[in-house]
């Protein structure tokens, strides 16, 4: 039987008859088994190991960016959403893509909230403020507009296959007068420097998510929240950590651990799983950042040979996103259509870029061999 300093809240009745969840205030009372000790370690040591070596890699800033595409796409598709890391990748080369725009705005929207909140944090710390500005960011234009985007909600909300009700919800967070306390709660905890970082943010994001304080888009403004503890906590020096990829792959353990924690109390389990999330996402980073490094520089050599500026300027973009389109490419480096046109037929000839959408107009390119290292399944086990 759990005891009253394990259990996570308590279950309230409304004066309209539901009954909603009120969370307690962070942290619960944690007891430290060996398993949960060894788990704090092997994160502790793999995102430490991340944390350097991703600072030493020839080109960060280039590698960032298809890495926060990737946990965009796969946050949003927790969520529903259909559109690929290829669609994404695509459209922002330029290239037509057959996909839903607001499949796409909503991915993009994320990149945006995710590139917001890093530079944000060089003039606000995480808070609620950030947290409703991110929500801002997140649902401008798309579906979830009517949401109130970057406004707290003010009616109650539920969680529950489609076309359930307060009645029959699987989970109903606090009523709006009881989740104001809570986000409070939460903002105070948020500060605190007691526990290590990593078993601090997976509490923050657990009661993010038990909260729910927004309409819509919960869950994607929680799982922002990860990347940003841990840039802002300097536990990373760049946002290559992402664990959207782990939570996708493994969806439903993870609605399960966190479903556990409400009803049962299971701190323990939450914590062992998030923490073999980190590790196993740190090491998944790891190796694609270093195959993406290695193949580019192999390229970069073939090339070499051939004394064009643009060329090498080509493939370092494609480290960026292995997308490309010439029109976009001669606009992006400032050089004329037929100059980017040859150095593209050099790519080809180089068996480096291929062309994949098949039109004899708006041709698109792709260097299907960085795509396939950042569309493979997240890595879910140890490296032997």
């Amino acid at each position: 039987m759990k005891t009253p300093e394990q259990h996570p809240g308590r279950q309230i009745r409304t004066p309209q008859g539901y009954a909603a969840f009120v969370p307690d205030p962070l942290p619960p009372k944690l007891t430290w088994s060996p398993l949960l000790t060894r788990a704090l370690s092997d994160a502790d040591r793999l995102i430490g190991q991340l944390a350097g070596e991703g600072g030493r890699l020839p080109n960060p800033h280039l590698l960032i960016r298809p890495f926060v595409r990737r946990e965009a796409v796969l946050s949003s598709r927790i969520e529903g959403t259909q559109a690929t890391l290829g669609e994404l990748l695509a459209a922002e080369a330029g290239a037509v893509v057959d996909r839903s725009p607001d499949d796409l705005q909503e991915v993009a929207n994320y990149v945006v909230a995710l590139e917001y909140g890093i530079k944000r944090l060089k003039t606000l710390p995480l808070s609620l403020r950030l947290m409703r500005e991110l929500h801002q960011h997140l649902m401008a234009g798309v579906r979830g507009e009517r949401a109130t985007p970057g406004e707290f909600r003010r009616s109650q909300n539920w969680i529950g296959p489609p076309g359930c009700t307060l009645a029959n919800a699987s989970y109903v967070p606090p009523p709006p007068a009881e989740m104001d306390a809570c986000l409070k709660d939460w903002e105070r905890f948020l500060h605190d420097r007691a526990l290590p970082p990593l078993v601090q943010t997976a509490l923050l994001h657990y009661q993010f998510e038990a909260i729910h304080p927004f309409l819509d888009g919960n869950g994607r403004v929680g799982r922002l929240l990860i990347t940003l503890f841990l840039v802002e906590r300097a536990i990373l020096p760049t946002p290559l950590l992402y664990l959207s990829a782990f939570f996708e792959a493994t969806r439903w353990s993870y609605y399960d651990h966190l479903r556990d924690v409400t009803e049962r109390g299971e701190w323990e389990a939450w914590l062992h799983y998030f923490l073999n999330g980190v590790a196993r996402q740190s090491e998944d980073a790891l190796g694609r950042a270093a195959r993406i490094n290695q193949q580019v520089a192999a390229w970069k050599k073939a090339a070499s040979g051939n004394g064009s500026k643009i060329t090498v300027q080509l493939i370092e973009a494609l480290a960026a996103n292995p997308y490309l389109t010439i029109p976009m490419a001669a606009k992006r480096f400032r050089v004329a259509f037929t100059t980017v046109q040859r150095a593209v037929a050099r790519l080809e000839r180089l068996r480096i870029v291929q062309e994949v959408s098949g039109r004899q107009r708006r041709r698109t390119y792709c260097a299907t061999a960085l795509l396939k290292i950042l569309e493979e399944p997240a890595q879910l086990a140890p490296r032997t």
